[in-house]
């Protein structure tokens, strides 16, 4: 029943979503391809596990391989194409994806494809503002993409709400490598049951039934315990800790980030400038800029960026103790899973997005005290307002809410914290 179920998904939401990747075409439709790719590996582990009984934890890796194989090749194709049109598109997808890792979860996998599916929604509405006025297939595309994440939540608990259950009786088959192959197993051991006769077994039994009817002379035999031989009189008779072993995880890292240290970029690519992986770098300036222009500075440490002249917009992704300082932007100045961020903007800035960063301190001009900011799963947010003689107010961005529920719907404050 769980195995036709997860193949309506491939047939109906999948599918869907495959089709309209396809239409889109690009990075878009190569992204799909894996996509496609995986769900199919898992359908085939699945298969697996409908039929084979548990395996060992090392055993289990090798079986989840192909599908986390593809979930690698599809956050790696996102790093290659940053400069992609769709960008956005790539980045949804390489988000949310790991919800695939559900079935190493437990014991409620079903949350941790609702917390994936989260994951993505930055970019899905990154992709949905600027889109949904240009073609609408691309909200088609991110409409799918969120159904067949749903469908999936749904589908797992329904079927496997405590987590994986290996049903089957036989031992489980791990996929041959791809090449070279595996030794032949050995043959197999016979049982001394089986060499056994059945008048043999009848002795065997009677014998025990014999023993067993001895009543209190069964005991006769046994060797008394002195004094000297209990343990809990002799300290040192007790057997040592047992040997450690290293604790089941409950999970399967998905996560395939890179630990290696990357060369730093700096240049254009026709409207987008790049700025990357640089460490302890406090001139880095972009300058000569167009107002159709798009700065994107990604994985810089302890690094000050200074943007001359008007552009379209900025996004700071990844950055730490990192500080930008820009003139005017016409769109928008966004900040993405940064720590102990600074910005200042000298000119007009319309809109703040502040996504998933710890520690953002926003110091804004006269011309920019119009500005929205909008954030979200972020925290230590202060905004510092000019007083007009070259100081500062600083004023905290709310991130504690009081919901009430009524009714007729909810109501929702901010909570004030006081220290």
């Amino acid at each position: 029943m769980s195995v036709q179920a997860y193949n309506d998904i491939l047939q109906n939401q999948l599918s869907t979503f495959i089709s309209i990747s396809n239409q889109i075409g690009g990075e878009v439709a190569e992204q799909a391809k894996l996509v496609n790719d995986a769900f199919r590996a898992q359908f085939n582990f699945l298969n697996i596990v409908n039929q084979s009984s548990a395996p060992s934890p090392d055993q289990q890796m090798q079986l989840l391989k192909p599908t986390s194989d593809k979930i690698q090749a599809i956050q790696t194709l996102r790093e290659k194409n940053r400069a992609s049109v769709y960008f956005n598109h790539l980045s949804a997808i390489s988000e949310s994806i790991p919800a695939l890792g559900w079935v190493a979860v437990s014991p409620a996998p079903a949350p941790y494809i609702k917390e994936m599916n989260d994951a993505g929604q930055f970019y899905t509405n990154r992709v949905l503002k600027e889109w949904k006025e240009k073609d609408k297939k691309h909200v088609d595309w991110v409409r799918s993409w969120i159904e067949l994440l749903t469908e999936m939540q749904k589908f797992v608990k329904q079927y496997y709400t405590t987590g994986l259950v290996w049903s089957g009786i036989k031992s489980a088959v791990i996929p041959p490598p791809p090449s070279g192959g595996m030794p032949p197993p050995p043959p197999p051991l016979i049982s001394d049951l089986n060499d056994m006769s059945i008048g043999d077994s009848k002795d065997d039994r009677s014998a025990l039934f014999a023993e067993i009817n001895q009543g209190e002379n069964i005991t006769r035999a046994l060797k008394k315990v002195t004094p000297d031989m209990q343990t809990h009189k002799n300290p040192n008779l007790r057997p040592g800790p047992a040997p450690f072993k290293t604790p089941a995880t409950s999970a399967i890292n998905f996560s395939y980030k890179s630990a290696v240290q990357k060369p730093p970029v700096f240049n254009r690519d026709g409207k987008k400038w790049i700025i990357e992986h640089y460490k302890d770098n406090h001139g880095l300036l972009v300058d000569g800029t167009e107002m159709n222009n798009v700065v994107y500075m990604f994985d810089c440490t302890n690094c000050t960026l200074t943007v001359k002249g008007k552009i379209n917009s900025i996004f700071i992704d990844s950055c730490r103790k990192s500080s930008v300082v820009f003139d005017t932007v016409v769109s928008s100045a966004e900040f993405v899973n940064c720590q102990s961020v600074q910005m200042q903007v000298l000119g007009n800035v319309p809109t703040i997005s502040i996504d998933k960063t710890d520690g953002c301190q926003m110091y804004l001009s006269d011309k920019s005290l119009g500005v929205e900011i909008i954030s979200s799963k972020s925290s230590e947010m202060n905004v510092m307002v000019p007083k007009g003689n070259g100081d500062y107010s600083e004023f905290p961005i709310p991130e504690q809410y009081k919901t009430t529920v009524s009714p007729t719907g909810l109501k929702t404050v901010i909570v004030e914290t006081k220290g």
